[in-house]
């Protein structure tokens, strides 16, 4: 069996007067991510580790910020355009591993509806999408609500 192991990592300011989308669900925020997309950091970082794992670049590559056709698009359409990338190389997901930094709201609630939500995207079990949470103790710009960070680790196998 062929593997690839592919990793990502995503950022996105936090501001008053944006929804807040963590892994393709909307949380119930007073505050949300910035950016060309709805700017759902945790489904971005899992393009990049998947794309990386194939040497096929970056999601900006794919879904440049400068092009009008992904403003405000819902990230999980280019989670599902980014994997029909990967089976048209002929894999699919082995496994991924996921962290979300954000102070708060709290996303340990919200866990399994976000594995629900990509493993069905990625044709995959739930049992494969791991995600996990914390936060940055009050430090930084993390810390201070300021900004949301995910990593993301992404095993493919050949088909």
């Amino acid at each position: 069996m062929k593997i690839k192991i592919g990793f990502g990592v995503d950022v996105h300011q936090l501001k008053q007067g944006y929804d807040l989308f963590i892994g393709g669900v909307k949380f119930d925020s007073p505050f949300g991510a910035v950016g060309h997309s709805d700017a759902d950091a945790l489904l971005h970082a899992i393009c990049d580790a998947m794309l990386g794992a194939l040497n096929l670049r970056d999601i900006g590559y794919h879904f440049s910020d400068t092009d009008p056709k992904y403003k405000g698009i819902d990230s999980k359409i280019l989670l599902k355009d980014t994997y029909k990338l990967i089976k048209e190389k002929g894999f699919q997901i082995g496994n991924l591993d996921c962290t979300v930094i954000l102070e708060k709201p709290k996303v340990n609630p919200h866990i399994e509806e976000i594995q629900s939500v990509i493993a069905r995207i990625l044709e995959t079990e739930v049992e494969n999408v791991s995600i996990k949470a914390t936060t940055h103790e009050k430090v930084d710009s993390f810390g201070r609500s300021e900004a949301i960070k995910c990593y993301a680790v992404c095993l493919l196998e050949k088909e």
